[in-house]
């Protein structure tokens, strides 16, 4: 394997998962939709207090959701990692932009958990539940801080190995 892109190995594994996550979940949404669907209907069943006539079509949206976000960050992850090789930034920060990169793919799973949490416990509190919030802080949080450190380098000249614009 090329060294560069042992710099990114990881980055680009926590990519390969988010896009395993959202092609499984469409494959999945393909072979056996209904499952998702009697799952929510009867956490509603169970729980009717906390839904109103809308909960079921939008808890199935969160499960779309987590699909649709799963696919799309992790096709914008990979091209972020894969311009960082390109960069002339240090080793170590090559490697740390592409592991905050790739954590992008937790806010995918922000949506999942709150499809598995609401049928539950509401829209509501599985909106606000620590755990979503842990998964969407994560993603954004990594995928902000990854994208400021290769705008940093490829315009200001940070993370290089003289900590300046060589060219």
């Amino acid at each position: 394997m090329h060294k560069d892109l042992k710099q990114v190995k990881a980055g680009l594994a926590l990519i390969f998962l988010s896009l395993v996550f959202g092609i499984g979940m469409g494959i999945s949404f393909n072979i056996n939709e209904d499952s998702y669907k009697s799952y929510i209907a009867s956490g509603i069943e169970a729980n009717p207090a906390v839904h109103d006539q809308q909960s079921a079509a939008k808890i199935w949206r969160y499960a779309q959701r987590a699909h649709f976000h799963a696919s799309a960050i992790a096709s914008i992850a990979m091209g972020l990692v894969l311009l960082i090789l390109m960069t002339d930034m240090k080793a170590r920060f090559k490697k740390l932009a592409a592991i905050l990169i790739g954590l992008s793919g937790l806010y995918a799973l922000s949506w999942y958990t709150m499809y598995m949490l609401a049928p539950t416990i509401g829209r509501g509190p599985a909106h606000d539940h620590l755990l979503t919030e842990i998964f969407a802080y994560s993603g954004i949080g990594g995928l902000v801080a990854g994208f400021f450190m290769l705008v940093g380098n490829m315009f200001f000249g940070l993370f290089t190995e003289t900590g300046k614009d060589n060219g």
